[in-house]
């Protein structure tokens, strides 16, 4: 029995509204959608390209959408998301993904923002744009993504993002943009711990972590509840040693513990690097409302700095975000949302063991292979 495509798209964007006047619409908006979502997950990262892959699958398409008109043209994709309101959007994709996503305890939530680099416009002095995603590290799905604001920072569009997700038995891991009270407080609310990076600049707290952790490193750690976790990795010409230690039962030797939310232990990773014959050390400290274990704290780092090859790389180099010149209105951010979108879907798909780039294309060549990857959800 074939799978129909027009079902699951259609029942997750039934709600979206219509930004078009009712005279001007010769195209249905799920018709848009969907044509949009097929397309991107198959390669396509332009208004033009998604055109010609409608085109040159319209025959395909008409068995599951109405195309009253034919297939859109490039201009109308462009007009359409360019007006679409994003937050609905993003409800939306936030909905048809808690559909597909099965999010186990102890889940490593990394949050991190990404420039558009090719956003930047400077005929009409815009800005690149930032969106920040949370991704689960354990399962490979992007949860949620927020735009940053023009005039503002990731601290402002951290909160807004963590209100949207379903968080609660997870880890929460984010770098030290992210440290701020308020942040941990939203984390904490929503059932789930944290692991966040300590700012050089946040008060006293990041000189009183270093000489607690001095303090311990000099007398053995005599009298602090600790644990420690070592690995050892070589590989391309270089070894990494990492020593991460985490120190809990805190809150009689910081003075800040009681305004952060949770706040039951600090954590040290010493990295030693050597390459070529030289070696250096970096030192970086973190706050977190886990107890004392420092194989967990070790591993939600880890998982963290992965972010960059597990959805990062993906999106510049197979989805060529970076390259993407898409500027105009809520055009970008919408356009971020259909990649995460493919990023999802694609990557749900286990049966065919190739990359992301390889399964567009495979999706682009075998219309039964990409009914498969939209009937995940």
């Amino acid at each position: 029995m074939k799978l129909k495509p027009k079902i699951t798209i259609a029942d997750h964007f039934a709600q979206m509204s219509d930004p078009r006047i009712d005279r001007t619409k010769r195209h249905k908006l799920i018709d848009i959608l969907t044509i949009a979502i097929c397309a991107v997950i198959c390669g396509a990262d332009s208004w033009v390209s998604i055109e010609t892959y409608g085109c040159a699958k319209s025959e395909w398409l008409k068995t599951f959408l109405e195309l009253p008109n034919g297939i859109p043209s490039h201009d109308t994709f462009a007009r359409v998301f360019a007006q679409l309101n994003p937050q609905q959007f993003q409800s939306c994709f936030l909905n048809w993904m808690k559909s597909i996503q099965k999010i186990t305890e102890g889940e490593v939530v990394a949050i991190d923002g990404k420039t558009l680099r090719s956003s930047y416009d400077s005929s009409s002095d815009q800005s690149a744009i930032v969106m920040v995603s949370a991704w689960a590290t354990m399962n490979k799905l992007v949860l949620g993504q927020v735009k940053v604001d023009e005039k503002s920072n990731e601290i402002t569009a951290i909160p807004e993002l963590l209100k949207v997700l379903d968080i609660s038995g997870c880890i929460v891991t984010i770098d030290a943009m992210g440290c701020q009270k308020e942040i941990v407080k939203l984390i904490t609310q929503s059932n789930a711990d944290y692991v966040i990076t300590l700012k050089k600049n946040q008060g006293n707290l990041y000189d009183e972590v270093e000489k607690l952790f001095h303090l311990g490193i000099g007398t053995g750690f005599e009298g602090i509840e600790h644990s420690t976790y070592k690995t050892d990795e070589v590989g391309h010409g270089r070894r990494e040693i990492r020593h991460y230690v985490m120190l809990s039962q805190i809150q009689s030797r910081l003075n800040p513990n009681s305004v952060w939310s949770n706040f039951n232990s600090v954590g040290m990773v010493e990295s030693v690097r050597s390459l070529n014959g030289e070696t250096t050390v970096e030192t970086h400290y973190f706050i977190s409302s886990l107890e004392s274990n420092a194989k967990q704290f070790g591993n939600s780092i880890r998982s963290h700095w992965g972010i960059e090859n597990s959805l990062h790389w993906i999106l510049d180099v197979a989805l060529r975000e970076d390259d993407c010149r898409i500027r105009k209105d809520n055009a970008p951010e919408n356009f971020a949302i259909l990649r995460h979108i493919a990023v999802n879907l694609l990557g749900q798909e286990k049966r065919v063991k190739r990359g992301i780039k390889n399964k567009q294309f495979l999706a682009g060549l075998d219309n039964n292979y990409l009914e498969r990857v939209l009937a995940l959800a």
